[in-house]
């Protein structure tokens, strides 16, 4: 059950417990949580806010259903039957929320960029992910990842839970990825879309140099003296420029 969907159910609560307390719900917010699969995260989410819990799975919806009538009943808990990336919080009547979610690895980036990049922004999220995906969010040399995420907030990884902890196990191990102080305040004077058009310009090819790529999709003087303006070094590799420095870059290249 749920296994057709990629799912990998959390079997000890500890983890729940740090990834619940990793969203840091406040007073008055709502805890979105995408995937509750049976119910382990949802318990501990429960213990410190109301929860609107997505789930795809229709034979998981009814297994929350039964675990947590009382929850339903008093509207603490709301089950919503539904694919996460068909619904927006908006949809869900949602406003002031924390995001926490347990999710299936293919849908990691997908699940990131919708509620990051979406109107209605939650004010943290914590994920359950891959590691080796949370390391290189978390990392200094940037990949379009981990500048994706950090144009919007906060990155940090808050714990390692291995593999044993799942049910059935995964073929890797995951990390509790919380990004906190989430907003849109890093687009005040450019674009997302410009952002993201040169940031992805500046990482078509790994090996080359960061000017020699954007030299392809923008006028090789124009690169140049957005290089310069950026106090970004010619000979620099995408991955060696940080968060600032794209920002620069993309004003820049924007005049």
């Amino acid at each position: 059950m749920g296994q057709k969907l990629g799912q990998h159910f959390l079997i000890h609560s500890w983890a729940a417990k740090a990834l619940a307390y990793a969203a840091e719900p406040r007073e008055g917010e709502t805890i979105l949580e995408i995937g509750p699969g049976k119910g382990v995260l949802t318990r501990e989410l429960l213990a410190l806010g109301p929860v609107v819990a997505v789930e795809k799975d229709e034979a998981l919806v009814e297994v929350i259903k039964h675990t947590f009538a009382d929850d339903i009943a008093s509207g603490r808990l709301r089950i919503v039957s539904d694919d996460v990336r068909n619904v927006s919080p908006a949809s869900l009547g949602l406003s002031t929320f924390v995001l926490a979610a347990n999710i299936p690895y293919y849908i990691t980036g997908e699940i990131i960029r919708q509620f990051l990049s979406g109107d209605t922004q939650p004010r943290a999220m914590a994920l359950l992910i891959q590691k080796e995906v949370a390391q290189r969010i978390v990392n200094k040399k940037e990949s379009i990842l981990s500048l994706s995420v950090k144009a919007y907030g906060t990155p940090r990884i808050v714990e390692k839970v291995p593999k044993k902890h799942f049910s059935p196990p995964p073929s890797v191990d995951s990390a509790i990825l919380a990004v906190d102080n989430i907003s849109k305040d890093f687009f005040d004077s450019v674009s997302e879309e410009k952002f993201f058009t040169v940031v992805r310009a500046g990482f078509a090819s790994k090996r080359k140099m960061v000017a020699n790529n954007l030299s392809v999709t923008f006028d090789k003087e124009k690169v140049r003296a957005a290089m310069s303006a950026a106090r970004s070094d010619e000979k620099a590799r995408a991955e060696d420029i940080a968060l600032e420095g794209w920002k620069q870059l993309t004003v820049a290249l924007a005049k």
